[in-house]
Formats: C-alpha cells, structure tokens, sequence
C-alpha cells in the first residue's frame, strides 16, 4: 500500500508538471482581441479573446496583444513585460474604466529581465468616476504612445513605483479631465525616476497640477501643451529636477511652481494667461540660459525665472 501510494503521488505530481508546462507552450508571442471575441478562445487571429485581461494570461511574457476591430477591452493589471496595442487602422482599442483604474501595472517577478510596459493606441476612459487613468506601482520601463486619458477622478497616470529606478515615457498622447493631476510622478522608494513628457497635451485637472514630479525624478517635457489646472501646470517637489522645453503652459492658477531643493530649467517656452507665471518663492529654483528665450506675459503676475543662468555648452 505505502508503494502504491508513492507512486500515486509520483504520478500526479508527473500530471501537474505537464499541465503546467502544457499551459506555458499554450502562451503565444502575439495575442488578438475582438469586440466580438470570447475569453475562451485561445485569442488567435480567427479565434480572437474579448478582454485584454483575458488576453493576458495566454500571451507571452514580451509579447503583443494586437485588437483586431473596435470594442471596449476592459481594465487590466500587469504583471509581466507586455504590449498592448490598440492598433491603428481597423482597430481600436477602447478600455472603459468607470469606478476603477484602467491599467495597473506591477510587475515584480524577478525572472522578468525587462520589466517593460508599452500602452500604443489606446483610449482609457474613466467615465468621470474611474480612479487612475495607469497605475504604476513596478516596472522598469513604461511606454505611453499614442493615447488619450480621459475623466478620472485621481491622477491620469499615477506613477507611484516602489522599485529603485525606472523610466517613464510618454509621447503623442493627452491626457485630460482629471480631478486631481494630469500626471503625478512620485516615487515611494529610493532611486530615481527618469520621466520624458513629449508632445503631449495634458488639460483640466480640476483640483490639483497638470504635471508633478515630486522626489528622486528627472525629468523633461518638451513640445507640450499643459492647460486648464486650477494649481499649477507643473509642479516640481523634493529634489526633482524638470526640463520644460518648447512648451506652452496657460490657463492654469500658477504656470509654474517648484519648491525649495528643486531645479526646473525652462527653454523657448511660453508661459501665459495663468494667474501667476512663477510664484515669487519659486523663482529662485527656476533656471533659464535668458528670460528673453521664453515668452513668459498676460499673466495676472508676470514673475520671471531668477534662479542661476543655465549655460549651454
């Protein structure tokens, strides 16, 4: 009987293996999703998947999901190195999050080498009661390409890893109608964030700032439109340090506030029609190569960077 149930055991042990391997070799490098799909499906190109969190979990790590037609895909956590892509052309890929955060992203497994994150061509509503557009509690590399953000009730993307360094990208995307931030830069370990804003139009936070970076975080935003926020349009903290380059940044109650510790270097950039451009406590960590390279007027206070001339090498 003890011999008989050794062998039971060998025996299931030998079955659960297989079945788990069976289930690995099941995951494909590129997955499909279609807004007449089913999540049981094995989210081939004929046999497409409904969400992309059914998607998820039999595509690959370092894999695509692609969307074949438009649909609303659903919200999604992450927990592996993955694309998604709303794919241009027929597809579009649409994640409705009302009451909830459309994407979250934490990846901790530490045989992920990557750790990377691409969001292309998607458009993340929120519905006015959805609560972060994308949440990035860890990742090493975040892409956002592409995309539109719309009506959260906390932060468009919320940037709040607890790994030691990473990289936020985000290009050729808008992000909007957010009661708190636009985007929100805040690291909650030690490390640096290295964040890159470019052509992005980031528009009406209702209560809070359109972009901040606050701690370890350097950063650039460059040819980009930040606008509407009843704070400030960009916001530096702790020991951030920004570039804002070839920007415009109007409409807002303060255009551009950054605390003691802080550096923000502006360049070419157009700060106007805000309540205040640099309140008087911040100019002295507002950096410039010369005041005359910005358009810094029709403001309510038209306060200048005085903060040590930046030299260009």
């Amino acid at each position: 009987m003890k011999t008989l149930s050794t062998t039971l055991k060998v025996l299931t042990c030998t079955v659960f293996v297989l079945a788990l391997a069976s289930l690995a070799n099941a995951q494909a490098t590129r997955t499909w999703v279609s807004g007449v799909g089913d999540d049981v499906n094995p989210c081939s190109r004929t046999a497409p998947c409904k969400t992309y969190a059914g998607a998820i979990s039999k595509t690959a790590k370092d894999g695509e999901i692609s969307t074949l037609d438009p649909g609303g895909f659903g919200a999604v956590t992450i927990t592996k190195s993955i694309t998604i892509n709303g794919t241009h052309g027929q597809g579009y890929g649409s994640i409705l999050a009302a009451l909830t955060t459309g994407v979250i992203i934490n990846i901790t497994d530490v045989n992920d080498i990557r750790k990377t994150v691409r969001l292309r061509t998607l458009d993340i509503n929120g519905a006015s009661t959805g609560v972060d557009g994308v949440r990035i509690n860890s990742a090493l590399k975040v892409y956002v390409e592409d995309t539109v953000i719309d009506g959260f009730t906390n932060r468009g993307i919320n940037d709040i890893r607890n790994n030691a360094n990473g990289h936020l990208y985000v290009s050729d995307s808008k992000i909007r109608n957010t009661v708190q931030s636009g985007i929100v830069v805040l690291p909650t370990a030690p490390g640096n964030i290295i964040a890159m804003i470019n052509n992005t139009t980031v528009q009406g936070s209702s209560s809070n700032s359109g972009i901040a970076f606050d701690g370890n975080v350097k950063g650039t935003v460059n040819r980009s439109f930040v606008t509407g926020h009843t704070s400030s349009g960009v916001f530096a903290n702790g020991t951030a340090e920004m570039t804002v380059e070839s920007s415009v940044i109007s409409h807002n109650g303060t255009g551009i506030t950054a605390n003691a510790g802080t550096t923000v270097r502006l360049f070419s950039s157009t700060v106007t029609n805000n309540t205040t451009s640099i309140p008087a406590a911040s100019q002295a960590q507002v950096r410039s190569t010369n005041p005359a390279t910005n358009k810094i007027t029709g403001n309510t206070t038209n306060n200048l960077p005085t903060g040590p001339a930046v030299t260009l090498n």
